[in-house]
């Protein structure tokens, strides 16, 4: 059982909170409590019992997985749920856990109830998860001393502590780790009110005068993401500061937009690049990933992970066993007669 943070833990907040006139911006506008989140909400509802759950018990919170594209809040779902649990967050990611050696340090300074975020968790070694299986499931750590015949192995009890890992390719992840995770969550692209409704709140922290319209016109063109459209509203509101008299109007949110090169879709440079590159040198497709990276010259994993996700809710194209193929949207989008071959009306 856990009694509960330490009196010193408990009564500072655990992330800094929108009171600070010092804050930098990114972390002014992150929700602190399950409440102030906007969207998300089967998401919300369920980590809502498992938490008060947990508190009730006076346990730590079951390990936790969250996965889906770039941008849609999860290390910030991360921080919520540390702050509703009141104890404090380590936070680190797989890259930069290259050791076994670095895990066990970890872990051996996690206090009872303290949470590790584990960012882009499927990039952990083969050996760190070998050491974080007996953590997250026995919250013990097996040690191996010496070399050779005279190594023996000690095990070290660890305080019950909670792993929330978050990942962009649930697939990558393997499949004992992911077991070991106790609630596994995805989080999905954000609808329309829900954007306007994050743009309102963060233009209300940034104190930048904005009408409907206005917020309207940002939240059509942020891609259904919370992280793009903070960024396009801070772009427009330095836009506001300069070219006018610093107030939002659909208008000049729009005029600033088309200077960043965001079209009324969503879709940046990148965006309608790999949609040229599968519709005009390709002819439609289908085309494979590694190709259309080597065309725009992008990574593939930055493809399929940042740009694919999108142009795929807006049916702009499909996965095939064959490879990526442009739809009707997509061609009608660039302006480009819709002229299938065989092979891709097979396809679609």
């Amino acid at each position: 059982m856990i009694d509960g943070p330490p009196k010193q833990l408990a009564e500072r907040p655990l992330s800094p909170r929108q009171t600070g006139e010092d804050l930098k911006p990114e972390i002014a506008l992150r929700p602190q409590r399950l409440d102030e989140l906007i969207g998300q909400e089967r998401v919300k509802e369920n980590l809502s019992i498992l938490i008060q759950a947990a508190r009730v018990r006076g346990e730590a919170l079951d390990h936790v997985l969250l996965y889906g594209p770039p941008g849609l809040g999860k290390t910030t779902l991360a921080h919520v749920i540390a702050h509703e649990m009141g104890f404090n967050i380590r936070v680190t990611s797989g890259p930069a856990i290259e050791r076994a050696g670095d895990l066990a340090a970890i872990l051996t300074n996690l206090r009872p109830g303290e949470i590790l975020f584990v960012d882009e968790v499927h990039r952990l070694g083969r050996v760190v998860e070998e050491i974080l299986y007996p953590a997250m499931e026995d919250f013990s750590l097996d040690i191996v001393i010496g070399k050779g015949p005279g190594a023996r192995s000690i095990r070290l009890k660890l305080p019950r502590f909670t792993v929330i890992g978050a990942t962009t390719r649930l697939a990558l992840l393997t499949a004992p780790l992911r077991t070991r995770f106790g609630a596994v969550y995805r989080l999905d692209f954000y609808s329309l009110p829900a954007m306007e409704a994050i743009v309102r709140r963060g233009a209300d922290l940034l104190k930048a005068p904005i009408d409907q319209d206005g917020v309207t016109e940002i939240a059509c063109r942020a891609r259904g993401t919370p992280r793009v459209a903070l960024r396009l509203l801070r772009r427009v509101r330095d836009y506001a500061l300069v070219r006018a008299d610093g107030r939002i109007d659909a208008q000049l949110a729009a005029a600033a937009l088309e200077l960043l090169e965001v079209d009324p879709l969503g879709l940046d440079d990148i965006d309608r690049r790999v949609l040229s590159a599968i519709v005009v040198k390709f002819g439609g497709g289908p085309v494979g990933l590694e190709t259309i990276a080597a065309a725009v010259s992008e990574e593939p994993d930055t493809i399929m992970d940042v740009y694919e996700p999108y142009l795929l809710q807006l049916g702009f194209l499909e996965r095939t066993s064959r490879g990526r193929v442009a739809t009707r949207l997509a061609f009608a989008h660039l302006g480009i007669p819709f002229e299938p071959s065989p092979e891709q009306s097979r396809l679609l």
